[in-house]
């Protein structure tokens, strides 16, 4: 299993920033996929969810309204959309999923909101 982020960076309060996550080594369709995130001495909490075709998705009370999670299974992709982005956004972004009792990590990516 092996998922890789991409798309963070630097971005001033109120932009946006698409975050993509490129999977392999499973059968990516068969697995709900996940967003997460830890801020620096905060603990990794979930940002947003999406089932294994995307019809069923759940956010964190606080992105709610701002941030979209899609998939794209004939890519083998799952994306983080993130708008009117907040300074308390800062953090590493992510992508997980579960096989079994088992948690898969991508190596993660950074997102800065700073003016």
């Amino acid at each position: 299993v092996q998922l890789v982020e991409s798309g963070g960076g630097l971005v001033q309060p109120g932009g946006s920033l698409r975050l993509s996550c490129a999977a392999s080594g499973f059968a990516f369709s068969g697995y709900r996929m996940s967003w997460f995130r830890q801020a620096p001495g905060r603990q990794r909490e979930l940002v947003a969810g999406i089932s294994r075709a995307g019809g069923s998705k759940d956010y964190a009370g606080s992105v709610k309204g701002r941030f979209t999670i899609s998939r794209d299974n004939a890519k083998n992709a799952v994306y983080l959309q993130m708008n009117s982005l907040k300074p308390e956004d800062t953090a590493v972004y992510y992508c997980n999923t579960q096989l079994g009792f088992v948690d898969y990590w991508g190596q993660g990516t950074q997102v800065t909101v700073s003016s």
